[in-house]
C-alpha cells in the first residue's frame, strides 16, 4: 500500500541494494526519523526471497505469531494453562492486533520485545526460578532491541512499568532485587545490542551535539538532534516539525481500547472482581499488568498519539482477560450475552446494508464510490470515513461473509458458556478477518499505486515525475524499483533530511516540471485525477498523454505512446 507501509519496504530495499544499513534514505533523501531494525529484518528477508511485497511482510507476520504465543507462555507461567491459552486467544483474535499488522509499522515487535521484557522482569524476580541471572539478561537484550525497534519507547514503558511495580510491592529498595535484576551488567547488553548503530548513524550524519528546542524548516542539525530531540521530545511535547500528525482525541483515545481488543473487551468488568495483592504468581502478575497498562495509557493521555501507539499493552489486557475468563463468574456469563447481542445487532445490520446495494451498479474500482478528502489522512483509520452508502456495493462478498461471521457468533455465543462460547467468539472473529481481507483486496486500487507501476514497468523509458509528496505514491518506487523528482514535494517526512549536506536535488516546482514536460525526452507524471486539470493549465490538455489510471490516480506522459 501507499504511504507507511511501502515507504518501510522500500527503505529496506535501498538498503539491500545501497549496502548502506546505517542511513536509511528515501528517493536518496536522508530520513533519520525512525529506528532501522524493522528494515533491516525486511532487507535480510528480500536478501533470503527476493524484493517481493510478501517478503517485506514475512518480519512483521512472525512478530505477531511470535508475540500471540509469547502471550499464551507467560499466561500459562503466571495463571495455569486454561488462563494462558485464553491470554493467548484474545489476542490472537482481538481487531486491534489484526488490523494494526496490515501495515508495515514496527509495534507489533515493539510490543514482542516489551512483552518478553515484562515476563522476564517478573521471573528475574521469582524466588522460585532457577536462573534469574538468564532471565535478566533477556530482560537487558529486550531492552536494547526496543530501542532498535522504537527509540526510547522501547526502553521507557518496560523500565517505567517495573519501577512502579517495584514500588508498590515495597521492593524498589531492596538490595536483593537490584542483585537479582543486576542493572550493570543489563546496561552493557543494552547499549552492546544498540549503542553501535547510534554511535555509526551520529558520525555519519553530522553535525553531532545540538540542543535546540526550535524546529523550523531550513535547518539542519544532524542525526542526534533530529532523531532524539525532534522526533521524542518534540514530538511528546506537540512541537515537532514538521507537523505531519495528528492526535487522537483523548476521550475516543481510552474508549477506542474496547474496539481494539473486541470482543473480549466485554469481559473487563469481570477483570475488576480478579486480585492484584502480590501475595502469589498469579497476583503478582496481574499487577504488573496494571501498572504496565496504566502507565503506557497515562503517558498518551499527555503526549500525541496515533490509534495504535498503545499496542504494547494489548499482552498486559490480553492476560487479565485471559485470568478473568478462566476465573468465570456472572460478570464473565454476562458478557457472553454482550457478546451475543453485539453480534447479532451487527449481522441485522450487514445484511441491511447488503439488501440496500445488492442490484447498485459497481463500475470501476472501488474508488468511484468513495468521498476524496485530500490533505485529511493524519491518522491511521483516516480513511474510514471515505465510506459511502454507493462504496458498499464493491463489497458484497466482504460484506455476506462478515454477516454470516457475526450470525455464527451471535448463535454460538447465545446459550453457551464457558470454552464453547470462546471458541465460538474466536471462530467469528476468524470468519470476520477472512471478510476484511476480501475487503482489502477491493481496496488495494485505492490504497495502493501497484496498478500504475505495472503499467510504468510496460511502457517505453522515461524519466519519472511524481506528483506532491512521496508517501502518496510510495508503491510506486517500490514496485518500479525507480527513483523520480518530486513536484512541489519537499515537506513532512523528506524535509528534514532535504537540508542536509550533499542532499541529491529532486525537489522540482511547476515551472521546472513544465520546462522538462515540454522538451523533446519522454517524461512520466504519477498524479492523483484531481491534479489533472492543473496540469491541462500548465501545458495544455495535448500535451497530456494517460498511460494508466486506477484508484482516482493516473499516470501521465508527455508523448504518444
Amino acid at each position: 500500500m501507499d504511504d507507511a507501509d511501502a515507504v518501510e519496504a522500500q527503505i529496506a530495499r535501498n538498503m539491500l541494494t545501497s549496502g548502506d544499513w546505517v542511513t536509511a534514505r528515501l528517493d536518496g533523501v536522508k530520513y533519520l526519523e525512525k529506528s532501522p531494525l524493522i528494515n533491516w529484518t525486511m532487507a535480510v528477508s528480500f536478501a533470503i526471497f527476493g524484493v517481493h511485497d510478501w517478503a517485506a511482510r514475512i518480519p512483521v507476520a512472525l512478530s505477531a505469531m511470535g508475540l500471540c504465543w509469547l502471550t499464551a507462555a507467560f499466561g500459562v507461567w503466571a495463571f495455569g494453562r486454561r488462563a494462558g491459552f485464553y491470554a493467548g486467544l484474545v489476542l490472537a483474535t482481538c481487531i486491534g492486533l489484526f488490523l494494526f499488522t496490515r501495515v508495515l509499522i514496527p509495534d507489533v515487535m515493539l510490543t514482542l520485545s516489551v512483552a518478553l521484557a515484562m515476563w522476564a522482569f517478573l521471573r528475574a524476580l521469582d524466588e522460585e526460578e532457577k536462573h534469574p541471572r538468564f532471565w535478566a539478561m533477556v530482560l537487558a537484550a529486550s531492552l536494547g532491541v526496543g530501542l532498535m525497534l522504537k527509540s526510547t519507547v522501547g526502553v521507557l514503558f518496560p523500565v517505567a512499568a517495573g519501577i512502579i511495580y517495584l514500588f508498590l510491592t515495597k521492593q524498589l529498595f531492596l538490595r536483593q532485587t537490584w542483585k537479582r535484576l543486576d542493572p550493570f551488567s543489563g546496561m552493557l547488553i543494552v547499549l552492546l545490542i544498540a549503542a553501535p548503530w547510534h554511535v555509526l548513524a551520529t558520525l555519519r550524519n553530522p553535525p553531532y551535539f545540538s540542543f535546540s528546542l526550535r524546529s523550523v524548516p531550513g535547518e539542519y542539525h544532524g542525526f542526534l538532534w533530529f532523531y532524539f530531540m525532534n522526533e521524542q521530545v518534540l514530538r511528546f511535547l506537540n512541537l515537532r516539525y514538521p507537523r505531519d500528525y495528528n492526535t487522537v482525541p483523548r476521550l475516543y483515545f481510552w474508549l477506542f481500547h474496547l474496539l481494539w481488543l473486541f470482543p473480549w473487551s466485554v469481559y473487563f468488568p469481570a477483570v475488576a472482581k480478579l486480585s492484584f495483592k502480590p501475595i502469589d504468581r498469579a497476583g503478582r502478575t496481574r499487577l504488573l499488568a496494571l501498572c504496565w497498562t496504566g502507565f503506557m495509557l497515562v503517558f498518551f493521555t499527555f503526549s500525541t498519539t496515533q490509534e495504535y501507539y498503545t499496542m504494547p499493552c494489548y499482552p498486559a489486557l490480553a492476560l487479565l482477560l485471559g485470568a478473568a475468563m478462566a476465573a468465570g463468574g456472572d460478570w464473565v456469563r454476562r458478557g457472553t450475552r454482550v457478546i451475543a447481542t453485539v453480534a447479532g445487532c451487527a449481522a441485522m445490520v450487514l445484511i441491511a446494508i447488503w439488501l440496500v446495494v445488492r442490484n447498485v451498479p459497481a463500475p470501476g474500482d472501488i474508488s468511484a464510490a468513495l468521498s476524496q478528502r485530500p490533505g485529511t489522512y493524519t491518522l491511521s483509520l483516516s480513511h474510514m470515513e471515505d465510506l459511502t452508502v454507493a462504496s458498499f456495493a464493491y463489497l458484497r462478498w466482504p460484506l455476506a461473509l462478515a454477516a454470516i461471521a457475526f450470525a455464527a457468533g451471535a448463535i454460538g455465543t447465545l446459550r453457551a458458556t464457558g470454552r464453547r462460547a470462546f471458541l465460538a467468539a474466536a471462530l467469528m472473529m476468524v470468519l470476520f478477518f477472512q471478510a476484511a481481507r476480501l475487503a482489502m483486496v477491493v481496496f488495494d486500487p485505492y490504497l495502493s499505486s501497484r496498478p500504475l507501476a505495472e503499467a510504468l514497468r510496460r511502457a517505453p523509458e522515461g524519466k519519472l515525475i511524481v506528483d506532491h509528496h512521496y508517501y502518496t505514491f510510495a508503491s510506486v518506487f517500490f514496485y518500479t524499483g525507480r527513483t523520480a523528482l518530486l513536484l512541489n514535494g519537499r515537506f513532512n517526512n523528506l524535509v528534514y533530511g532535504s537540508y542536509a549536506p550533499g542532499a541529491p536535488d529532486v525537489f522540482i516546482n511547476d515551472a521546472q516540471w513544465k520546462g522538462m514536460w515540454l522538451a523533446p525526452a519522454r517524461c512520466y507524471a504519477v498524479a492523483s485525477e484531481t491534479a489533472v486539470p492543473r496540469f491541462e493549465k500548465l501545458v495544455g490538455s495535448a500535451a497530456l498523454h494517460v498511460v494508466a489510471a486506477s484508484g482516482g490516480k493516473v499516470v501521465l506522459t508527455n508523448l504518444p505512446l
